[in-house]
């Protein structure tokens, strides 16, 4: 899904033709990739601990690529943790562990009903949201598993981050976590105040405590990120949306605190305008 992104990106910051054929050129580079895997296990064993537990290596190398390593190696991680998600129905934790899947009998309202909430044209807003785009427009459960990846894929490019060059420019490496997690705290919100059938299904102890597993690493990820420079461009919109206490009700119920404010990325160098570098 992240590479879907960074396709939108390119398209809605028009990339002259030369510039996409020589990226198209760098992207299909993986000579790269044991020293790659090398350094993810040297410097994230989280993210390693994704590589080795699926079964299917060549999933995880398909998005491995070499035009930027930190870049290949979040999105190999993201993706792959889709992957475990699917094989495992459950969500494979950063530190080990998994979340257990809310059960496909309860009743939660199609996320894309909260899309009216954000600005229609966002990269992530249509990727996630959008009817038909995928499955997390329709599905909570689904949601979730996007918010657990974007956590791995934070994580992941936090610990990565010695071997980002000047080259690789300015990545919005937290903009996708950013944005997921307001697509979570605006549908709790939602639920509290207009879903009956779905406020209670997201009141069922495990699904409580799946909702907490997963929002908490979030902030922890996220958090993490707060202190390095120029790692995100589009993220400054989705911060402000966290922080703002009309929108916490729903998850401070559900996690029994009100949401981190992460006001620290407020002031790390990131983007004030401009077409969001998505993936």
């Amino acid at each position: 899904m992240r590479k879907v992104l960074r396709a939108a990106s390119a398209a809605l910051i028009a990339v002259a033709w030369a510039a996409a054929l020589s990226q198209a050129a760098l992207a299909a580079r993986t000579d790269c990739q044991p020293q790659a895997l090398r350094d993810l296990e040297r410097l994230s064993p989280q993210g390693h601990a994704v590589y080795k537990a699926v079964s299917d290596k060549r999933h995880f190398l398909r998005f491995l690529t070499c035009d930027d390593v930190v870049l290949g190696l979040s999105t190999a991680v993201h993706e792959t943790v889709h992957l475990l998600t699917s094989e495992k129905d459950a969500y494979p934790l950063v530190e080990g562990g998994v979340a257990k899947r809310p059960s496909e009998s309860l009743r939660f309202f199609a996320p894309r009903e909260i899309a009216r909430t954000f600005d229609a044209r966002d990269a992530y807003v249509q990727t996630y949201l959008k009817r038909g785009a995928a499955s997390s427009a329709d599905d909570f459960r689904f949601l979730l598993d996007e918010l657990n990846a974007y956590s791995h894929d934070l994580s992941s490019s936090v610990r990565l981050i010695s071997l980002r060059r000047p080259e690789h420019g300015e990545v919005g490496h937290r903009d996708g976590l950013a944005a997921l997690m307001t697509f979570v705290m605006s549908y709790a919100d939602r639920a509290r105040q207009s879903v009956p059938a779905t406020w209670e299904s997201l009141q069922r102890p495990e699904t409580k405590e799946t909702v907490r597993t997963l929002w908490t690493q979030a902030e922890q990820a996220l958090a993490a990120s707060c202190g390095i420079p120029a790692f995100g461009r589009d993220d400054k919109k989705s911060i402000g949306f966290l922080c703002d206490p009309r929108s916490h009700a729903g998850l401070t119920d559900l996690l029994g605190r009100a949401p981190a404010c992460p006001a620290a990325c407020l002031g790390t160098g990131t983007a004030s305008s401009g077409a969001s570098v998505t993936r």
